[in-house]
């Protein structure tokens, strides 16, 4: 099927942007909200970034026009009746976002495909709402949606191969790069990402390292930036909402940091309110080691551990191990969604934490988790890909074969 009109529910920052994406592919788009406020703010973000085009001269005043009429703001479902797709970038609850798409089954013709622009939140479950689950898939935008250019697409059990096909063409129509990922908690790269932040906050919470020392670390290792200046852009409410899903969903080697809990209660949620795990601006703040030393003296976290970046950095690639065994995504997919959607580097080149993990050697790896797991307990303990694969010589570039095959 192919699309000739869009529709984004919710014009909040990512609504915003993404009817900005769609627009300067050249597709007309409803943007749709239910606040008056939000809805300016959304069609004032794709403004936003179309000046930033035409202020370096890659737009004329006029193109950007041309591009901006293109998005039409309402505040009903008027202009739904004709729509071949339906983003939902609504608030990360799932019964708003049922009650979206039941609300718009009974407005979209019984062709237009529903995708939910959600990180997390299980799509299969979003289907069963409607009456037409094979038509409910994941699209999973990265943030800034303008920027990024990895697209998540998730079906759900009930998704048919023709939506899929459908999303991925659309996707790649938007000059994005879709990696289709099978349902679980968290998806892909939130999954992968998840631990790392994690472990960076139990360093941080610990007095293993501070905030600075962390972020510089793993700077030099290869990230485009550290695992606090991210979660102070992604917002720490954001943070600590997916840690707590996927710490229901998987376990203790997913159990949040307890320095979330504090960060997000004071409202220090990162860049959008001025503070987060930094002030901004304003760097390193007392106030936030304040808290460190609060639940240090009241017994709440340990004390005394030592920091290092693989402490942080082989928990992501254990993860990504983890979904090769579950067929999450295929290997090549795996490296390829956190090139796009995280940045991730490593000795100055772009490839993934499978690839990296063949560079480094799977034997090292293994060792190193397990010693971590000795020394801070059982969320480093290897995965089976990994300890198979050590088992059987494919130890990664130095053998020729390891996640990946080398010449």
């Amino acid at each position: 099927m192919y699309i000739f009109k869009a529709a984004v529910v919710g014009a909040g920052t990512m609504g915003g942007e993404i009817a900005q994406v769609i627009s300067f592919s050249g597709l007309p788009v409803v943007l749709k909200d239910i606040d008056e406020k939000m809805l300016e703010r959304g069609m004032a973000k794709a403004r936003e970034i179309y000046q930033r085009r035409v202020d370096k001269g890659k737009m004329s005043a006029g193109e950007m026009q041309a591009k901006m009429d293109l998005i039409t703001p309402t505040l009903t479902y008027e202009g739904f009746e004709d729509v071949d797709i339906v983003i939902e970038a609504v608030p990360e609850r799932m019964d708003i976002k049922k009650r979206v798409f039941q609300e718009l089954d009974e407005v979209c013709p019984e062709q237009t495909i529903f995708a939910s622009n959600t990180s997390a939140l299980s799509i299969s479950e979003m289907g069963a709402a409607t009456k037409r689950p094979h038509k409910v898939v994941g699209m999973h935008f990265f943030n800034p949606a303008s920027v990024m250019k990895l697209v998540e697409v998730i079906p759900g059990l009930d998704t048919s191969q023709e939506t899929v096909d459908d999303v991925v063409m659309f996707a790649e129509s938007l000059r994005k790069i879709p990696v289709v990922v099978q349902e679980c908690p968290g998806f892909l790269v939130n999954r992968l990402l998840m631990p790392y932040l994690n472990e960076a906050t139990k360093a941080l919470e610990e007095g293993a390292a501070t905030a600075t020392e962390i972020d510089r670390a793993v700077v030099e290792w290869g990230m485009p930036m550290g695992p606090f200046t991210l979660m102070d852009m992604l917002g720490l409410d954001v943070c600590a909402h997916v840690g707590q899903y996927l710490y229901s969903e998987y376990g203790d080697r997913m159990e949040p940091a307890r320095l979330f809990e504090k960060l997000v209660a004071a409202g220090r949620l990162g860049e959008k309110t001025g503070a987060g795990f930094y002030d901004h601006p304003g760097g390193e703040s007392e106030v936030v080691y304040k808290m460190i030393k609060e639940l240090q003296d009241s017994g709440a976290v340990r004390t005394g551990t030592k920091f290092s970046v693989e402490r942080l950095m082989y928990p992501l690639i254990n993860e990504a191990a983890l979904c090769v065994q579950e067929h999450i995504a295929s290997i090549s997919d795996i490296d390829m969604a956190m090139v796009a959607g995280s940045g991730m580097t490593y000795g100055g080149e772009r490839i993934g934490p499978l690839a990296i993990a063949d560079k480094i050697g799977l034997d090292v790896v293994v060792a190193k988790l397990e010693e971590l797991a000795k020394e801070l307990g059982p969320r480093f303990l290897p995965s089976r890909p990994l300890k198979l694969r050590v088992r059987a010589g494919h130890l990664g570039v130095k053998t020729g074969k390891g996640f990946h095959e080398y010449a």
